[in-house]
């Protein structure tokens, strides 16, 4: 690939290879219910394709995961602007977020654990963010074939942190055409609708009765079809689901994707409060690996903390300061039903 590539390979099998570019995932190899093996990531061939993408196929994102209202902030009575590269708005860190560096990678092998850490350093003034921070995230596959992301990191000044994993899931495989027969599951009685620039209007919307409601597993392709001024804004799902969790859970079950022609599903466990499902309705054309991928290609599920939290104070807090670290752990499990 012309590019640091990693494997991490399980003894059932399942593979999960990525690049120290973005610290991005190209693929995950997983089995079907008849043990059949296939790529349910979308992605690129080449790390052409990755420095030239505009989707954020599998990568680590940072420093704050979504939306950012005219790139614009207030922390402690200082104005400060970040990039906009999003329309009217900051997404994702911006044109060059942690999708678009070379990360330090070191891998490492423990008791039915398979793993790398990933390190990297975003200095001061950074796509305009204050401090640096210093941020690492532990990627391990067990041998239960979960893939875990333990994301940690620590600022010299205040700076909003938000981190995400952005892989777009086909469990039929990445070339299998559209996930809109997939089954979806969101642990969610609430949603943030958003404004026509896709920035949450503040509500914590209750999903029932709406397009939003997946406390059922419902077709997604029947979701999307649903009379929603929501869906009509954003195209499709754009949206951060507000995580139902037990008082006391630290790792709550947030979503569960599963495909009935392969039998495979996912499962995805996180200590963040928020979900952004993104159902792919701008992937149409994107030529990924060896396939033009269509609309609905792949489906992205990204715990995070809510869009646009730096300036809605009623949101979750973002803010990390000096002394305090940052910790985070999402686990996507695989499995056959």
């Amino acid at each position: 690939m012309g590019m640091d590539a990693f494997t991490l390979r399980n003894r059932h099998g399942m593979t999960v290879r990525f690049i120290d570019y973005g610290g991005s995932i190209v693929s995950i190899e997983a089995p079907d219910r008849s043990g059949r093996m296939a790529d349910v990531v979308l992605g690129y061939d080449s790390l052409e394709g990755y420095e030239a993408d505009r989707s954020y196929f599998g990568a680590l994102i940072g420093r704050y995961a979504n939306r950012i209202a005219k790139g614009r902030f207030t922390l402690d009575g200082h104005a400060h602007a970040v990039t906009v590269n999003d329309g009217p708005n900051h997404l994702h860190g911006g044109r060059r977020g942690f999708h678009k560096v070379p990360w330090n990678v070191t891998p490492f092998e423990a008791e039915g654990v398979h793993g790398a850490l990933l390190s990297y350093t975003s200095v001061t003034g950074d796509e305009g963010y204050p401090g640096t921070l210093s941020v690492s995230v532990m990627m391990t596959l067990t041998d239960d074939n979960e893939l875990a992301f333990d994301y940690a990191a620590v600022a010299d000044e205040p700076t909003p942190v938000n981190l995400t994993h952005h892989g777009y899931f086909n469990l039929a495989g990445h070339d299998a055409g559209d996930v809109r027969a997939h089954e979806l599951t969101i642990v969610a009685s609430q949603y943030t609708p958003v404004d026509a620039s896709l920035i949450p209007t503040g509500e914590l919307r209750d999903v029932t009765g709406t397009a939003f409601d997946f406390r059922a597993p419902r077709m997604i392709g029947a979701a999307l079809r649903g009379d929603d001024q929501q869906l009509r804004l954003a195209g499709g799902f754009d949206h951060n689901f507000v995580i139902d969790r037990e008082e006391g859970a630290e790792l709550a079950l947030a979503a569960r994707l599963h495909d009935p022609a392969s039998g495979r599903t996912l499962e995805i466990y996180t200590t963040e409060p928020g979900l952004q499902v993104y159902s792919g309705q701008a992937l149409g054309g994107v030529v990924g690996k060896g396939v033009t991928y269509p609309v609905f290609a792949g489906v992205a599920l990204e715990t995070q903390h809510f869009p646009d939290s730096p300036n809605q104070a009623s949101f979750p807090n973002t803010i990390l300061r000096p002394g305090d670290g940052f910790t985070s752990r999402t686990v996507y499990r695989f499995s056959v039903s």
